[in-house]
């Protein structure tokens, strides 16, 4: 094997592993790893088909990902019940992805309840107990697709907080696992005692 094949199984790898991924922008970047290194083996064996397929789809990928952080995109957040059906089945469905980062969250009460939107479909769910501006967290999920746009941020963010537009000025949580502690300070939260917490105003 020659280092020009040796460009190509690359180029093959990237684009299998981005078939592992379950988040959306991991699977496009990973994928457009992998169209970049077709191309550059499209040019290093003169095959023009090859150059200009996948540099239409480094293009594709460049474009989405570029919309995934933009500014542009459709964010919202539903007020909904907590024991409404279709939140109820929406977490049942996801109850083993949910177990793995917030296990205890079926036996924290809640009394606030909101579905994340994102361009239309649901991305997750927020819930918690109010006691008047703040909110305590019992679950606060987002689907794995989702988890590296900027969801996350922008439910607790300062200025566009989904959750401030509802009245909510701080968010309390007890996270009982590294996985929601690590992705809780990665969205700005800071130790306050025992619990970890955000101002949104």
């Amino acid at each position: 094997m020659n280092w020009i094949e040796l460009v190509g199984y690359i180029a093959s790898a990237f684009v299998v592993l981005s078939f592992a991924m379950s988040s959306i922008v991991k699977i496009r970047t990973i994928s457009l790893i992998g169209s970049v290194f077709y191309v550059g083996y499209g040019a290093l064996i003169g095959s023009i088909p090859i150059i200009l397929a996948n540099a239409t789809i480094v293009v594709f990928h460049v474009l989405a990902l570029s919309k995934e952080f933009s500014s542009s995109t459709e964010l919202g957040a539903v007020p909904i019940a907590p024991d409404a059906p279709f939140l109820v089945d929406f977490l049942h469905s996801h109850e083993d992805d949910i177990a793995a980062s917030q296990p205890e969250y079926r036996r924290r009460p809640s009394d606030t309840a909101f579905v994340l939107m994102r361009e239309g479909m649901p991305a997750g769910a927020v819930l918690g107990t109010r006691d008047g501006d703040s909110l305590h967290l019992a679950l606060d999920y987002v689907l794995p697709a989702y988890r590296d746009s900027r969801l996350g941020r922008w439910i607790y963010g300062a200025r566009t907080s989904a959750l401030r537009a509802h009245g909510i000025r701080e968010v309390t949580a007890a996270p009982t696992t590294d996985v929601h502690r690590h992705y809780l300070e990665h969205v700005g939260f800071e130790r306050r005692g025992d619990l970890m917490a955000k101002t949104l105003a």
